[in-house]
């Protein structure tokens, strides 16, 4: 995997001293933000040794990394790598706090991004606590690959504020007031997510002092018509063209070095597997991150003409997602209909071990986009906000459903009721 990476920290335009530590490991292909606080100088501590214990942690175990590029390790392994590395950096914060009266209460954001060149793919693995941030520039489109910890955005994930409200809130200066962080207690949850890495991929890794500033479209933009190296630069410049309100630091990371045909190949699919989930109404809540999780745990099946997928009256293990092809559905040996791509069937079986209803067969080649129940439980008991969209779109679907129902059964009963008056007109009253 071929990485460009440049990098850019400025004091800003309202701060004396820079809080704000980057770690810059091309090497081991490993970057990250923090953005430190807790007073005069305890900030800098707190960011700086967050930087440090991460890097040595990862460094400590390479051969994790190893593994999983040799195609022996999991992607869950390297991930807990990350998120240990974190929560060490964690407690050895908030174990220097507790030494020195002058740091109490200090921590930091800590937003780490490892990228492996591994023999099942390119891949990148992200560990994160508080509101710094994580972009992927892919093909045009940009998309924030972690969740601010903040109360502005807490507020706003539960629907007490819409987010172009918040500047002519009452919480309009406490949008840097987290509610998560690295090092103001001994431990803490870290936020962790693995996904493809293509060639053309591009990421910026920054600080809340770009936010605070420059929106998603600019980063884009100027991401897009940047020299080589400048763009960090010209991000800074444009946050402390506008106030500079804090620290301000970006990390550019690009990938190169994959043939043309080869990225686009693997863009359409990945496209084609997201836009599949999207399309789905349980899922339409979801936002980029979260259908990257559940595309995480799915598989694809590929089945040839006549071939059985599942029988009606088998157990429901898995949701199936046509991605390409045409299947038929069958009940009692009756033909009921086709499903082509975009279609599901089995969605059922994520909820219940209710028996297949129906039986489906491949009528031309066929991929299907496969999810289990037992890894979607483990998903939605983890992913608190991710569950709860879950079951409002669970929710919306099953009352669609039973309104339905309700309306075809009332139409049935008035057709049943209706009195049949054809017997009782005569020719004669047709004159």
């Amino acid at each position: 995997m071929e990485i460009l990476a440049w990098a850019k920290s400025d004091v800003g335009r309202a701060r004396d001293h820079n809080e704000d530590s980057f770690l810059f490991a091309p090497e081991i292909h490993l970057f990250g933000v923090c953005d430190g606080m807790g007073g005069h100088a305890a900030g800098e501590v707190a960011s700086a040794l967050a930087v440090a214990k991460v890097q040595g942690a990862v460094e400590r175990k390479r051969e994790i990394i190893a593994a999983y590029a040799r195609g022996e390790g999991e992607r869950g392994t390297v991930l807990k790598l990350l998120e240990e590395a974190v929560k060490g950096a964690c407690h050895a914060i908030h174990a220097e706090a507790q030494a020195d009266l002058a740091k109490r209460g200090m921590g930091t954001t800590c937003s780490m991004m490892l990228l492996i060149a591994g023999a099942r793919g390119d891949r990148g693995f992200i560990a994160h606590v508080g509101d710094s941030r994580i972009y992927l520039l892919r093909r045009g489109q940009i998309h924030q690959l972690t969740e601010d910890h903040s109360l502005v955005n807490e507020l706003v994930r539960r629907g007490k504020l819409k987010r172009e409200e918040i500047d002519s809130s009452p919480y309009a200066n406490y949008k840097s007031a987290l509610t998560r962080a690295v090092g103001v207690y001994e431990t803490v949850e870290v936020d962790t997510i693995d996904f493809d890495v293509l060639g053309g991929d591009q990421f910026v890794l920054c600080s809340d002092g770009l936010g605070l500033h420059v929106g998603e479209p600019e980063i884009k933009d100027i991401l897009a018509t940047a020299p080589d190296g400048k763009g960090p630069e010209l991000l800074v410049e444009l946050a402390n063209s506008r106030g500079g309100k804090d620290n301000v630091t970006t990390l550019h990371v690009r990938i190169g070095g994959e043939e043309a045909l080869e990225v686009d190949a693997r863009f359409r699919e990945l496209n084609l597997r997201l836009e599949r989930l999207r399309g789905m109404p349980i899922f339409q809540y979801l936002s980029y991150k979260e259908l990257v999780k559940v595309l995480n745990i799915a598989s694809v099946r590929e089945a040839k003409p006549d071939e059985a997928i599942l029988s009606e009256g088998s157990d429901g293990e898995e949701l199936y997602i046509v991605l390409e092809g045409k299947v038929a559905l069958h009940k009692d040996g009756a033909f009921l209909t086709h499903l082509t791509g975009g279609d599901h069937f089995g969605e059922m079986a994520l909820v219940d071990r209710a028996p297949r209803s129906a039986t489906v067969t491949a009528v031309d080649a066929t991929r299907l986009l496969t999810i289990p129940r037992k890894e979607f439980y483990e998903l939605v008991q983890a992913e608190t906000p991710l569950s709860v969209k879950l079951l409002w779109s669970f929710v919306q679907v099953l009352a669609g459903r039973l309104r339905k129902t309700t309306a075809d059964l009332s139409g049935a009963r008035l057709q049943a009721e209706a009195v049949d008056l054809s017997g009782e007109i005569s020719l004669e009253d047709d004159k």
